[in-house]
């Protein structure tokens, strides 16, 4: 059977660590808090995962991390290192960084979620909405300037009332908007090894989540085609919070609790990384069956993982108060027992990482300490 050597245990350094890949059809829930080695050991198994499974994956990125997962790291093993070169991977950048734009059409988005984005509410701006949710909008020829112009032109006032708000909300000005050109959901729709869609370069603060919300919807749009795919979201709590606040948050966390209620059945997984479980929404923190634990040392947080994930003892989920970074417990349907894992080393090059505070040279030091 294929397996996955993630590291070895802590306690039998001789032994590897293995994960069945084949239960990455079940979700997954992976947490540590800030400095435990988190989104290293993560990419550890996303790594492993491309090279022993073809199951195409979508990494929600908010910081980055993933960004240089096509470059492999000098001293890692040279035929691992050229399979992960070799592989389909697509990376989408925000903002000003070079590289691949990240763009999605807004006819990509749904009726409800087109008006979250322009803050409509389907009873107190009934006439609006109601615009909005018959209009016709060719996704290839879609123009904001065209679309605002017409509605204006056409004397009707629900119809220029719409288009004042979106001018007033400079929704259209958007980075993320592709215009009618090619969107990222094209690409995934067909679907290379990994997708990476960095989120964090955007201007708006809205502009990540209507990314993912986008992306998502299209997803859960084509579900019946049963392809699967890992959902890979960094930062979790960014997209999935336990109490969204606004329209947008609200139809995107939706969207997850449902993915995380029945997607499973349609080949779409979740594998959710955060520093918290209280961060993340109960109703899809409650349909993980796969634990992974880094170094977490609140005691509320702990009691939270021990209730939640009842196939880990309490005293294994505490013990990660003592574990030093890089070390995980591992529970679950992915593999065998409860284990304690020492992670191994990554294979392409982490784009993340901690910055280090600057020190003087040993030499000034010195200088400076003479009499």
């Amino acid at each position: 059977m294929t397996t996955l050597t993630i590291g070895t245990t802590i306690g039998a350094p001789a032994v590897r660590a293995e994960l069945d890949p084949r239960r990455f059809n079940r979700h997954t829930f992976w947490v540590g808090q800030s400095g435990s080695g988190k989104t290293y050991a993560l990419g550890v198994v996303l790594e492993q995962l491309l090279l022993h499974t073809e199951l195409p994956m979508l990494i929600l990125d908010p910081n980055g991390d993933f960004i240089r997962m096509r470059e492999t790291r000098p001293g890692a093993d040279r035929v691992d290192a050229d399979r992960i070169a070799a592989a389909d991977i697509r990376v989408f950048r925000s903002g000003s960084a070079a590289g691949e734009r990240l763009h999605v059409r807004y006819t990509d988005l749904a009726a409800a979620s087109k008006a979250a984005v322009l803050q409509m509410d389907p009873i107190a701006d009934g006439e609006e909405y109601n615009v909005l949710l018959h209009g016709e909008a060719d996704a290839d020829t879609f123009d904001a300037q065209e679309t605002s112009t017409r509605l204006r032109n056409s004397g009707d006032p629900s119809q220029i009332k719409l288009a004042n708000r979106m001018e007033n909300l400079q929704v259209m000005e958007w980075d993320l908007w592709s215009h009618g050109a090619a969107s990222v959901v094209d690409t995934i729709d067909e679907r290379p090894r990994a997708t990476v869609l960095d989120l964090g370069g955007f201007a708006h603060p809205v502009e990540p989540k209507v990314a993912a919300l986008a992306v998502l919807e299209q997803l859960w749009a084509r579900r019946e085609e049963r392809r699967p795919i890992l959902i890979v979201i960094d930062e979790a709590h960014n997209l999935c919070p336990p109490h969204p606040q606004t329209a947008v948050e609200r139809a995107l966390v939706a969207q997850l609790i449902q993915i995380a209620a029945e997607g499973r059945k349609f080949g779409l997984w979740l594998l959710l990384s955060t520093q918290r479980p209280t961060k993340i929404h109960p109703n899809v923190l409650s349909q993980c069956d796969n634990l992974a634990l880094m170094r977490m040392n609140a005691p509320r947080d702990l009691t939270e993982l021990a209730e939640v994930f009842g196939f880990a003892s309490e005293a294994d989920i505490r013990r990660s108060a003592s574990f030093t970074q890089g070390q995980a417990l591992f529970a679950g349907g992915f593999i065998a027992a409860p284990t304690f894992v020492q992670m191994g080393e990554r294979i392409t090059q982490e784009a993340g990482g901690d910055v280090k505070v600057p020190l003087r040279d040993a030499a000034e030091n010195g200088r400076r300490s003479e009499p």
